[in-house]
């Protein structure tokens, strides 16, 4: 059981680092000259479900919704961001290290 704890935190802690870097990534997409029409309402969202009244009612479901599912949406949200920007991104020496 020990074992199985440890990879899910060592999961959990990898989710965590490549979160930093989609924020980054996610702040240079919306100063880019490119960026989709779409990202700027999509951001916005995202910042919005952090002050939802759910998570001040449920405190249980605002911890479940801050550490996995905002992060994870994140992640997605990047994911849809077009080449271009991602490359950009990645030119400029922003890549995280040890990928």
């Amino acid at each position: 059981m020990s074992m199985r704890l440890l990879r899910t935190a060592r999961r959990l802690l990898g989710f965590w680092r490549r979160g930093g870097q989609d924020l980054r990534l996610l702040w240079f997409a919306l100063r880019h000259p490119h960026r989709p029409a779409w990202l700027i309402l999509a951001v916005a969202l995202l910042a919005f479900s952090a002050f939802e009244p759910l998570n001040f009612t449920l405190p249980l479901f605002g911890v479940i919704d801050d550490l996995l599912v905002l992060p994870l949406v994140l992640h997605w949200l990047v994911k849809c961001l077009p080449r271009e920007i991602r490359g950009d991104f990645n030119a400029r020496g922003y890549r995280p290290q040890g990928t």
